[in-house]
Parts: structure tokens; C-alpha cells; sequence
């Protein structure tokens, strides 16, 4: 299988990546090309309005033949391992496989832009692979500093049950600020009551909320909030279970997020706090190079909507300071505000000016996400730019808009849902844009890497992130291949367009110093 890989670089057909590749990475057999038939599955069913239908390849052989449609398997069990090519039992003969392969590349070609359809398949597969191989490779992680850090922030590890000192000193502190009353901080309920006996009604603990209370208890909460987050999310039960021979080896779930984006199957790697990333270190000899997309979400617009205007202002890293000077007088946090507004359809705290003014600076920018927008409040759909389709509504939404008289409280919640519905839409023709581009850099660089000696191995990616481990003689070669990476998925994604997607890149001994 190897000397058939290195040698003809087929485009293997596997029933789902997740099941079949670790196994192959364990055996040392690294594919190049594959058609994932599940992701594929789910990115046809979505275009075709769709989603939650069964994507598993069982199901789509059943529903061309009107049997009935096996559900989809759970995940993979952690370090599961799968026999090579061992066939789902509710999937039956590799003719199948191929008859449901036939039938996706038809559905592919049926789509209004089958070349976009095409490039988003191949691209969610190869990801795949990718996730794989950054789970196979791990994030190079040092637990003698991970130990350190809990340390400084918590105190000596806990016995089972007990909390950490610090936070015990923390729960006595808000105690007292209590007057003595007992509560139980880790529980929401139990400190509004307490606020509640002070004369205090707060909707939440949330952070935000507490900031506007003037009352004793309130730092040491937010400490308490702070550092049992560490503790919980990512403390030495996390370390035990998660990060083994000097690697954190996360599960990734390519397109987890209803956008494109990825998430995870336990393990929190894209959750990672900022003061563990001191954790996070290259081996001796190696470096992390770490690259970002600049204001990744304005320029996606720019290019979505062929606004030359917009484009102008993608040469400078700091797009937004080129907006201020234009547009705002000089006013970065303004245009910053504007821009946001035009995506996410915020229009409180004075938004609603700063969005006129980006509206009549840039029409064809703002127009186009205001399309999307009016496209949701009317219960349609609307697709990123290589055709990943957003859910239609639910059916309690609908009712909603159905409603032609009734209290004037009633027919607010219609517009608001309507409203709600439109933000949405409008922000998911930039954001799984956003991603379709990330995406297709990071299959490209997967590419490009590939043929470089000693092996550089990805082993990172969120959203507009990338991280890189090397040697440290490599790390100018990755450096260029990353900005020629992007480049290529410009062209790719967008064609010709002038809009200019930079990187940020850093070459680092520890993630923390690379922002």
C-alpha cells in the first residue's frame, strides 16, 4: 500500500477518515489525496437543505434504493483501534461504496457552482487527514511546566475531592465577604441567593455581571471564576488524562461547527488559556512557527463582495487603521465597532451612525451581507463561498413568522426572531466563508510540507491559526511555504481578486511568545 501510495497518489475513497486513517498512521502509511464518503455526505445533504439526515455511507446507499437509513455511528472510542478496511457492519460490499461515490460526484456536478462543491469536498477530506495526523503527531507539550504553572496559580495538587489551597483561601475570602454565611461559590444559584440576603439581584455570575456590583465578595469571585476554570478545564486530572510522553494529542471534528470550523472531542485544545501556552514547547534542536490570519473575517467580505473599495485597504496588516484614516477620522476603535456591526448585525451602543457611514463608504460590502441577512429573516438559506450551506430555521420559527395578528407582545417576538434569525445568516456567509479559506490553506501547506526534509509537522490549526513544528533550520522554509500557502488558497477560493490576505508569523521556542 505504501510503494502504491508513493507511486501513483491515488485519491483513496474511505467510508469516514476518523475511523479508518489512525489506524494507517500507526502502520506508518501517510495518504495524500482521500474522498471522505461521511464529510462529503453531510456537505451535499446540508446544500440540499437537509441537515441531520444520516450522513454515514450505509444510510446514502439506503436512501437511493428507498430502504431504510442506518443511523450514524458514534465517534470513535478514544484510542480505538480499528482493523484496516473493516467494513461497518450495516454497510455491506465495496461496489456499494463505489455506487454511493458515483452518486455524490453527480450530486457535486448538479450544484450551481460544481467547481466551488468540488474544491470544499476535496478540501474537508484532506482536512481530515490532516486532523489525523496532528492527533498522530501531538502538540509538543512540556508537563514539568504545566505542573509548574498549577502550581503557582493553585497550590500543591489537592487530595481527591478537596479543592486547591488557593482556591479554598478564595472560598473563605468570599465567605466572609458574606458575613459568614455559607455558600457554595462553584454554584450560581448559591452566590445569588447570597447577593439576594445582601440587598443585591443579579440575573447571573457571569463575569460582566459582577464587575458592575460594588460589593466585597466580588474580586475574590472573580478570582475564584478565573482559577477554577484552570483548575477544571485544564488541571492535573486534564494533564494525566490528555497529555502523555511529552504530547497533548486533541481529537479534532472536521467542520464540528455548523460554519466550517472545527471542535473538538474532549481535551479543549481550542480552549487553550493563554498562560498555559508557556506549556506548549518545541522539542530541543526545533521551533514552533506560528502564523495568523490578519483580520481574517473583513477581508473574506472584501472579496465575497468584489467591494474594490474595501480591497484597497487589505495591503496594510492592520486593515482597520486604514478604514479609521479613510472613513472614520482617525478613529481605529470606530471602525472596528463599524466593520463588526456589518457583520454580526450589532447596532447598540452607538453602532447603528458608524454603520451608515460604512454602508455609504462601501455599499457592495455592506449590501452583500445585508442580503444574507434579509435571506434569513425569510427563512432561506445561504451558502459560504465554496457552497457550505447554513440549517433552515426550526419549525417553532416558523409558526412564529406565520402569525399575521395578535398581542403587540406576541408580534415582537415574531420580528425579533426574525431579526435574530437574519443576524445569523448574515454572519455565516463571512465566517464559513472565513473557514472555506483557512480550510484550503491548511490542505495546501499540508501539501507543500510534505516534500520538505527533515519532515515539518503541523500540529496545530484553529480557526485563522496555524503552528508548525520543525527543526529550527527549516523554519524560513515553513515561513515562506505558510505565505505561499495562502496565496494559493486566495486564488483558489476567491480567483482572481485583489484583496491580499497577510500572515502574521512568528518563529518561537513556546507558544506563549508568540503573541
Amino acid at each position: 500500500m505504501t510503494r502504491f501510495e508513493l507511486e501513483q497518489q491515488p485519491r483513496w475513497v474511505l467510508p469516514a477518515v476518523d475511523e479508518f486513517y489512525p489506524a494507517l498512521l500507526k502502520a506508518g502509511i501517510r495518504l495524500s489525496r482521500c474522498h471522505d464518503l461521511t464529510l462529503a455526505e453531510g456537505l451535499l445533504l446540508a446544500h440540499e437543505g437537509r441537515h441531520g439526515t444520516h450522513r454515514n455511507p450505509g444510510a446514502a446507499w439506503a436512501r437511493l434504493h428507498n430502504q431504510i437509513e442506518p443511523p450514524d455511528k458514534p465517534p470513535p472510542a478514544r484510542d480505538a483501534q480499528p482493523a484496516l478496511f473493516e467494513l461497518d457492519e450495516r454497510f455491506f460490499t465495496l461496489d456499494q461504496l463505489a455506487e454511493v461515490y458515483a452518486e455524490q460526484q453527480r450530486r457535486i456536478m448538479a450544484t450551481a457552482h460544481p467547481d466551488r462543491m468540488r474544491l470544499l469536498v476535496a478540501s474537508e477530506s484532506a482536512g481530515a487527514l490532516a486532523a489525523a495526523e496532528m492527533s498522530h503527531h501531538g502538540l509538543p507539550w512540556s508537563e514539568d511546566v504545566h505542573r509548574e504553572l498549577l502550581s503557582s496559580m493553585l497550590g500543591p495538587k489537592p487530595a481527591p475531592g478537596a479543592r486547591p489551597l488557593k482556591l479554598a483561601e478564595l472560598a473563605d475570602r468570599i465567605i466572609e465577604a458574606f458575613d459568614g454565611r455559607s455558600l457554595n461559590p462553584d454554584s450560581p444559584p448559591s452566590v445569588v441567593k447570597a447577593f439576594a440576603r445582601d440587598g443585591i439581584d443579579i440575573p447571573s455570575t457571569r463575569a460582566w455581571v459582577l464587575r458592575e456590583i460594588d460589593h466585597p465578595a466580588v474580586e475574590p469571585l472573580l478570582e475564584y471564576k478565573e482559577l477554577a476554570r484552570m483548575w477544571t478545564a485544564h488541571g492535573w486530572s486534564w494533564l494525566e488524562s490528555w497529555v502523555h510522553d511529552g504530547r497533548f494529542r486533541p481529537e479534532y471534528v472536521v467542520g464540528g461547527v455548523v460554519s466550517g470550523r472545527w471542535a473538538t472531542r474532549g481535551g479543549a485544545a481550542l480552549q487553550l488559556p493563554k498562560a498555559l501556552r508557556t506549556a506548549v514547547r518545541a522539542l530541543p534542536g526545533w521551533s514552533l512557527v506560528v502564523a495568523d490570519a490578519a483580520q481574517l473575517e473583513p477581508r473574506v467580505l472584501a472579496a465575497l463582495s468584489a467591494d474594490q473599495r474595501l480591497a484597497e485597504f487589505s495591503a496594510d496588516v492592520d486593515l482597520y487603521a486604514g478604514l479609521a484614516k479613510d472613513t472614520f477620522d482617525g478613529d481605529r476603535a470606530k471602525a472596528k465597532i463599524a466593520m463588526l456591526s456589518a457583520m454580526y448585525g450589532g447596532t447598540s451602543g452607538g453602532a447603528g451612525p458608524l454603520l451608515a457611514l460604512l454602508r455609504k463608504r462601501f455599499p457592495k460590502a455592506v449590501g452583500h451581507v445585508e442580503q444574507a441577512a434579509q435571506a434569513g429573516e425569510l427563512g432561506r438559506m445561504v451558502r459560504s463561498r465554496l457552497g457550505r450551506t447554513s440549517p433552515l430555521p426550526s419549525e417553532r420559527w416558523r409558526t412564529l413568522m406565520e402569525r399575521t395578528e395578535g398581542s403587540e407582545e406576541d408580534m415582537r417576538k415574531s420580528r425579533q426572531a426574525a431579526r435574530d434569525w437574519g443576524r445569523f445568516t448574515r454572519n455565516f456567509v463571512v465566517q464559513a466563508s472565513a473557514a472555506d479559506w483557512a480550510l484550503v490553506l491548511l490542505v495546501v501547506l499540508r501539501r507543500r510540507l510534505a516534500d520538505l526534509a527533515p519532515k515539518a509537522e503541523i500540529v496545530f490549526y484553529q480557526h485563522d491559526e496555524f503552528m508548525v513544528h520543525c527543526p529550527t533550520e527549516t523554519a524560513p522554509l515553513v515561513t515562506a511555504e505558510l505565505a505561499a500557502s495562502a496565496t494559493e488558497a486566495t486564488h483558489l477560493v476567491f480567483g482572481s481578486t485583489e484583496v491580499q490576505f497577510p500572515l502574521e508569523t512568528s518563529t518561537v521556542d513556546t507558544y506563549a511568545d508568540a503573541k
